[in-house]
């Protein structure tokens, strides 16, 4: 009986340890596959007033995987769209849209000069790096998305702030790769913020 007892005891510790196993390496994949993962990430944004109107400033975190990185390297071109709104909250009906603005950035690289090159505003700025090009990208500065002509002291306002890749504008080769897989989704949450103007 004892020898028995022993016997299930010693199954029924391999099996937890086998679990343990399972778990932890399930674990470890999981924590790969998402630091292999593209992604946008809004983290601050604000409203700065400047001449006869207002300018957007945002830091976005943007992350690519190998896969996009390849991409570039490759000579696809990748587009941006940063999307601004500026809304008039009201209690028992839509917001009332004030002003919407649509930023474009285009990211590529080439070959013969073996530079990256960012496109903003029709002005194009070369980097050596990825990483350099990146950092460009993610520093939002001085766009200009409102008039102060748009708004109305005393009223409050609600400010919305999206990045996303522009999948209508990838080639043909790679839109079907990005419409079935995650690992070309990227688009920021939708950031939210009441904007102090007039000040």
């Amino acid at each position: 009986m004892t020898a028995f007892f022993m016997h299930c005891c010693k199954k029924t510790k391999q099996l937890l340890l086998a679990c343990l196993f399972a778990l932890f390496a399930t674990s470890a994949l999981a924590t790969n596959t998402n630091a292999n993962n593209s992604s946008l990430n809004i983290k601050s944004a604000e409203l700065v007033a400047f001449e006869d109107g207002y300018v957007l400033n945002a830091d976005v975190d943007i992350k690519f995987n190998d896969e996009m990185e390849q991409a570039i390297l490759k000579g696809f071109e990748l587009n941006f769209l940063v999307e601004f709104q500026l809304l008039s909250p009201r209690q028992y009906w839509f917001d009332d849209e004030i002003v919407t603005v649509t930023h474009h950035v285009t990211l590529s690289y080439h070959a013969l000069s073996r530079q990256y090159l960012v496109v903003q505003d029709g002005q194009q700025k070369t980097f050596a790096t990825l990483d350099e090009a990146i950092e460009e990208m993610s520093d939002i500065s001085d766009l200009k998305v409102l008039k102060k002509s748009d708004v109305e002291k005393g009223l409050l306002y609600k400010a919305l702030l999206l990045m996303r890749l522009d999948y209508k504008k990838l080639p043909k080769a790679l839109q079907v790769d990005a419409i079935g897989s995650d690992d070309w989704k990227m688009t920021s949450q939708r950031f939210e913020w009441t904007p102090s103007l007039f000040k």
